[in-house]
């Protein structure tokens, strides 16, 4: 059985004062697209394109669930979250790209 690949994604402006949560099944190329502004809205508006946090899922429903969950949660949870997976909160562009 072929495994797939769906994750959410938070990501960030430059400055890490805007959070954005999404969904995807190529994140690679979903930040690619982030990092040259191809999404009108709000992504393109605060500069979003620095990956800090990401979730892997097998299953599409099981990763748009997650989603949902996130982004109704406070800020101060998204930053705990953030936080336990990536401490400094480094950007992780690079580091996919290496995958």
């Amino acid at each position: 059985m072929r495994q797939h690949n769906h994750f959410v994604y938070i990501a960030t402006n430059i400055h890490r004062k805007v959070l954005y949560t999404g969904v995807t099944s190529d994140l690679l190329k979903r930040i690619y697209e982030h990092e040259r502004g191809y999404y009108p809205g709000f992504t393109k508006k605060y500069n979003c394109k620095y990956l800090l946090y990401y979730e892997r899922f097998q299953y599409i429903q099981h990763a748009i669930k997650r989603e949902k969950q996130i982004k109704g949660w406070l800020r101060s949870k998204k930053e705990d979250l953030i936080t336990e997976f990536n401490p400094k909160w480094r950007f992780l562009n690079k580091e996919i790209r290496d995958w």
